[in-house]
């Protein structure tokens, strides 16, 4: 027999919710239409970056600018931003102290291949945000994690990396793995891949210590690559003792830690790492660290960082694999300086700790009142709620939790309300620049939304 409900919602009102919602996004943005069948046709599958597909609307917005946590689409339409680039304008759209070192820089010019004193001032704020690494810029965080990978290995030795299944590091390749009937596997979505990913990657379940321990005991492992919190996959926990377990484990089996912040930098100030005392051998963080600018940072231990540098030393001058050319550039290190000094304080993060609590109880409660099978998840200052029981243990669970359909039809319903939430596994943030009476304004979409879907 064919179920009637998805995750407590009757099929044949989501279907019609979600072609109602559907005709009133497209109704209400008539200028959006026109200019993408006129414009976009240069590009691959008519947009410039083929997620920018994975919202869930009739077609794209074309955003007309936006400003601290409100973005307006060039039909005038204004939005409460609960998604923020995906955690890439965490601190607001253009903090002001970013843009004006973005303006003072851009007439000293963009990029050359040398440090200033802004890169030394950055160095030292990174330090004392993130505690005593040798520190590294990138462009992006799968940059970052990819050159991570590349240096544990070169002080290893060892050919792979441990990372959890449902995981998300970028689009680096060697995390690009999954289990399937107990065994690593590359994941199925993979478009063009050749290389046997078994070769170089393993996959365990996140929160099991001991499947992480068989595979540390090959003595294959050059570095466990990890999120404090996974991400990107609906959002899973750590149980208690977990990261304990998995530095104790690193250690005894002489692997590299690698802990993976560019999520969860939402955590407060310094990270996951700082404020849960993880100790990391490789720290990364990427994202919001820059105010918006496109950079990304990883940092080595001391210790680590001699052993890096001898094995890279012993090595005949030339191509390392590592570094691209436009990375650690001057725009680079002007927002880096800012943010850290002047945008990501304690203070700012008190801000989106009470903002981002205030929205989960106000989810939360729309939920219970509706006796929905559902729960909410924050981690600092960022929330999602999840179609389906909590919490959940690992990356397995956390797959059979999706609802495609559902989560679609919810996204569309908040944005026609004016609120934009991201468009992966229901993920909101709360910046220092999004009021309560925005967060307010969020809980009473969703809540008209979930009046609809259960009417």
């Amino acid at each position: 027999m064919t179920d009637t409900t998805i995750a407590g919602i009757r099929r044949d009102r989501l279907t019609a919710v979600a072609a109602e919602q559907r005709a009133r996004y497209a109704a209400a943005r008539p200028a959006t239409r026109a200019a993408l069948a006129e414009g976009a046709e240069a590009f691959l599958d008519a947009v410039p970056m083929h997620w920018m597909k994975d919202w869930p609307m009739p077609f794209p917005l074309l955003v007309a600018e936006a400003a601290g946590a409100r973005l307006t689409d060039i039909d005038g339409n204004a939005l409460d931003d609960f998604c923020l680039g995906d955690t890439g304008s965490m601190f607001g759209h253009s903090p002001a102290p970013v843009a004006a070192a973005i303006r003072a820089q851009a007439g000293a010019g963009l990029t050359y291949m040398l440090p200033t004193t802004h890169a030394l001032e950055a160095g030292r704020l990174l330090s004392a945000t993130f505690g005593d690494f040798r520190w590294q810029i990138a462009t992006t965080a799968t940059d970052a994690n990819r050159f991570a990978l590349r240096a544990a290995r070169a002080v290893t030795g060892r050919p792979k990396v441990l990372v959890f299944n449902g995981c998300y590091h970028g689009t680096v390749d060697d995390a690009m793995v999954e289990l399937r009937g107990g065994h690593t596997v590359a994941r199925q979505g993979l478009v063009g891949q050749v290389e046997d990913l078994t070769l170089v990657a393993a996959c365990a379940e996140f929160n099991d210590l001991a499947g992480v321990e068989a595979l540390l005991a090959t003595g294959e492992i050059a570095a466990i690559l990890t999120e404090p919190v996974m991400t990107n996959s609906c959002m899973v926990l750590p149980e208690p003792g977990f990261h304990a377990g998995l530095r104790d484990l690193a250690t005894r089996h002489g692997a590299l830690l690698i802990i993976d912040e560019t999520h969860t930098i939402s955590s407060g100030h310094g990270g996951y790492s700082r404020g849960h005392g993880l100790d990391p051998d490789i720290l990364v963080v990427g994202k919001c660290v820059a105010g918006g600018m496109p950079t990304a940072v990883w940092g080595l231990r001391p210790r680590v960082a001699d052993a890096y540098l001898a094995a890279y030393r012993a090595k005949p001058p030339g191509h390392s694999g590592m570094g691209t050319t436009l990375s650690a550039n001057p725009m680079q290190f002007v927002c880096l300086r800012a943010t850290l000094s002047e945008v990501m304080t304690p203070a700012a993060y008190a801000h989106m700790e009470d903002g981002a609590a205030r929205l989960a109880a106000g989810l939360g409660q729309a939920i219970s009142a509706r006796a929905l099978p559902w729960h909410v998840v924050r981690v600092g200052a960022r929330v999602e709620f999840i179609c389906a029981p909590g919490p959940l243990k690992n990356g397995t669970e956390a797959a059979l939790a999706h609802q495609p359909a559902l989560e679609a039809a919810i996204h569309i319903s908040l944005v026609n309300r004016g609120v934009l939430i991201a468009p992966f596994h229901n993920m909101m943030l709360v910046s220092p620049a999004t009021s309560a009476a925005q967060i307010d304004r969020l809980v009473a979409a969703f809540e008209a939304t979930l009046a609809d879907l259960t009417a």
